[in-house]
């Protein structure tokens, strides 16, 4: 089955081919461990964006005023807004329902400081490119440095509700992302760490 992280390994190998091919011409060779490292940073950044494009996620970080929620993605119930605070409006805060964990009983997921994401973070209907550009850019991600976006992404307890998100009022656990939470982690560091290069 062909899948979008192949798809995308598969361009990467054709383009260091020919980068070798016209390296070769020039009398010149690359490293084989540059290109190896090369091959594990595109597959470190198509894993952690496994989950950052994941519904769990996008859900948190929409285009507009509004939370999604569901595994359809739909507008949050109620009207919920998002306030001057992405904590919702006045008297009608995220904390008034989502406390500091899940409720399996009713349904309602919860996390420490649950809220939405600030507006210039939103991602929904963004690729992954331009998702990783905006999250690594001090000037769009408010100031952060690679450091700061290695806590936020692997020891923010909210961002890591997603790979434990309970149930819903049916009962029926919510759909995690497709990469366990340790190789996300994982995937977070080592693309930071080898420079965080973003395919386009």
């Amino acid at each position: 089955m062909i899948t979008v992280k192949s798809i995308y390994i598969s361009i990467f190998i054709i383009m260091v081919s020919f980068i070798v091919c016209f390296a070769h011409l020039n009398g010149s060779s690359p490293d084989s461990d540059e290109i190896n490292d090369g091959i594990k940073t595109i597959e470190a950044y198509n894993t952690m964006m496994e989950v950052i494009t994941h519904k769990r996620c996008v859900n948190c970080h929409p285009s507009g005023d509004r939370p999604l929620q569901g595994e359809d993605s739909h507008l949050h119930y109620f009207g919920v807004q998002r306030g001057e605070d992405n904590q919702g409006l006045a008297g009608y805060k995220c904390g008034t329902c989502h406390g500091k964990e899940n409720n399996n009983y009713s349904g309602v997921p919860g996390a420490p400081h649950w809220a939405l994401a600030p507006i210039e973070f939103a991602w929904e209907g963004k690729t992954k490119s331009e998702i990783a550009k905006q999250m690594m850019d001090p000037k769009r991600n408010g100031g952060r440095s690679h450091a700061d976006i290695i806590h936020h992404l692997t020891e923010d307890t909210l961002v890591l509700w997603a790979f434990d998100p309970g149930v819903n009022a049916e009962g029926i656990e919510r759909e995690k992302p497709p990469v366990s939470k340790e190789n996300y982690i994982k995937a977070v560091k080592d693309w930071i760490a080898a420079g965080a290069i973003i395919p386009e």
